[in-house]
């Protein structure tokens, strides 16, 4: 007697947190139902806490608004930005996961030349379960994809690679470009058919790169405290380098911990273009602050005794107010919202040999429901 196959679960189900920073309704998801509906989502409610937030109905979530923050976090609350994406590293912190997914709400399925649908979250997670090359670049990107491998002259005590922290996905149809460029190329589109890449490469240690939050997977465990997308939006001088800043601090973290990073597939589609004056008025002194802070990063050295992400922030938050503090007051008050965030981590997150403690929890309001509803 034959007997039935079983559907396979999908990878990292009960280990795996999605993150959405929005303002408005999640009609989104229905297109990324075959790939997020078992996955558990966490929702960051951005600006008017009182406005309603519609979720289809199927998905397991928690929805979080600005008084929930407020009433977690109490006075640390103030390391969480308002009115910007950058709130979505408040779901990083509440998240009881190893890994985390997040994605913007204007983001949708791409398909790749053939016409294939592309399942991003699956590649993700292929990107994170393998190892990354940052210390010897091996010419055909990824040994440890299906098909390739190490190179000839690729040296062999290299080639175990190191733990993925963080997997770095790109985007077709808009493209993610600073105000400046969308006002000279208002009309340039990526399309599968001459701009898709079927690559996946690691970064190299000692290079940086501009991260974009809108298709990001990453280890929450091996980095997590380092993902905080700094004070930008409403009440600061600055806009839309929030995970320009992440990427910024996790990457010479990673650097200093022998962890790597990976970028290039997969892809979704960007369907949202934003405004590019608005856009000019929040980027113009990133634009303006970057050419100093960009060496403070290449030139910057974490102490040897700081082996954790929490000890190697702590430092940065030090260097960032020494440093680039002259620049502007700015920096002085992200230097100490850095040390709010990993506080607020350390009571969110104690070591896991202290799990059966007190801990914080989720407000009422933003407990997932078996059928979900926004409250």
């Amino acid at each position: 007697m034959a007997h039935p196959i079983t559907p396979l679960s999908p990878p990292l189900k009960d280990e795996l947190d999605i993150v959405i920073p929005t303002i408005r309704n999640l009609d989104f998801l229905e297109q990324w139902r075959p790939f997020f509906q078992p996955y558990h989502l966490i929702i960051v409610q951005d600006g008017d806490p009182n406005k309603t937030i519609k979720v289809p109905e199927g998905f397991d979530y928690e929805l979080y608004n600005r008084n929930d923050v407020n009433k977690l976090l109490g006075p640390k609350a103030s390391c969480i930005s308002f009115k910007d994406s950058a709130c979505r590293c408040f779901g990083f912190l509440v998240s009881k996961k190893k890994y985390i997914f997040t994605i913007d709400d204007d983001c949708f399925v791409a398909k790749d030349p053939t016409g294939q649908e592309i399942n991003a979250l699956a590649q993700h997670i292929k990107n994170l379960l393998t190892p990354s090359t940052p210390l010897f670049f091996n010419t055909l990107y990824d040994p440890f994809r299906e098909g390739a491998d190490f190179v000839r002259g690729y040296p062999f005590s290299f080639r175990e690679g190191v733990p993925t922290a963080i997997s770095h996905g790109l985007w077709l149809n808009i493209p993610d470009y600073d105000a400046p460029t969308q006002l000279v190329k208002p009309l340039e589109r990526n399309n599968s058919a001459n701009r898709y890449v079927d690559a996946v490469m690691t970064i190299p240690k000692g290079s940086l790169f501009p991260m974009c939050g809108m298709n990001l997977g990453f280890d929450r465990e091996l980095i997590g405290p380092a993902m905080y997308f700094g004070l930008m939006g409403d009440g600061q001088p600055i806009g839309r380098y929030d995970d320009m800043w992440a990427g910024w601090c996790c990457k010479v973290i990673c650097d200093h911990l022998n962890l790597g990073v990976k970028t290039g597939l997969p892809y979704l589609w960007h369907s949202k273009a934003s405004n590019p004056f608005v856009n000019l008025k929040k980027e113009y002194k990133g634009i303006y602050w970057q050419e100093e802070i960009i060496p403070f990063f290449q030139n910057l050295t974490i102490p040897k005794e700081c082996t954790t992400v929490q000890k190697c922030y702590i430092e940065l938050s030090k260097l960032v107010k020494e440093k680039l503090g002259p620049i502007d007051p700015y920096f002085q008050t992200l230097g100490d919202a850095m040390v709010t965030w990993i506080e607020a981590w350390d009571e969110l997150n104690p070591p896991k040999k202290a799990e059966g403690a007190a801990s914080l929890s989720a407000p009422a309001s933003a407990k997932a429901e078996p059928t979900p509803k926004a409250k």
